[in-house]
């Protein structure tokens, strides 16, 4: 069996949750704060789970 190595950009933005799903951080909490609400900057805060349309392929890049 061949060995499959993992796309470390993508090791590095998400992690496997213990059902096999992946989780994410979001995107937009950088930069350009003082316009945003501070709701909106806590709620960016959270992590959550990558959409069902992407799990497929990301999955093939973390295999392990």
């Amino acid at each position: 069996m061949v060995k499959f190595k993992t796309k470390r950009a993508a090791a590095k933005r998400f992690k496997k949750t213990g059902t096999g799903k992946l989780k994410r951080m979001k995107a937009y909490k950088s930069h350009i704060l003082t316009k945003k609400s501070q709701k909106r900057k806590r709620n960016l805060r959270k992590a959550t789970i990558t959409d069902s349309t992407n799990a497929k392929v990301m999955k093939k890049i973390l295999p392990y």
